[in-house]
């Protein structure tokens, strides 16, 4: 336990950043769940845009606050957005497939 005022202040501040931060982070995993549900159960061509913008601006804010670097917001943004792509070639890839039998 911090003994001098400014010590207490100190410790104030980071506890309320560390919780404002978890947030902004828990949010960010939550919204890279529900895209990778949403692939995972065919529902990505409904919700693609939705899901990459909510995904795109929780991860810009993180950037902006100095939550998270730049390079790893970059880092995470594509590796979705390549997840999410490949997920809507292969949904499209198969649905061609399927009118070329008929």
């Amino acid at each position: 336990m911090p003994n001098k005022k400014s010590a207490i202040k100190y410790l104030r501040k980071s506890s309320k950043r560390n919780e404002q931060s978890s947030l902004v982070k828990r949010n960010i995993k939550e919204v890279i769940k529900r895209g990778k549900k949403a692939i995972a159960d065919d529902t990505i061509k409904d919700s693609a845009k939705e899901i990459s913008h909510d995904l795109q601006k929780a991860i810009d804010k993180a950037v902006k606050s100095g939550i998270m670097k730049s390079n790893t917001g970059d880092r995470k943004k594509s590796r979705f957005m390549d997840k999410m792509n490949n997920a809507l070639k292969t949904t499209s890839e198969v649905k061609e497939q399927v009118a070329d039998k008929k």
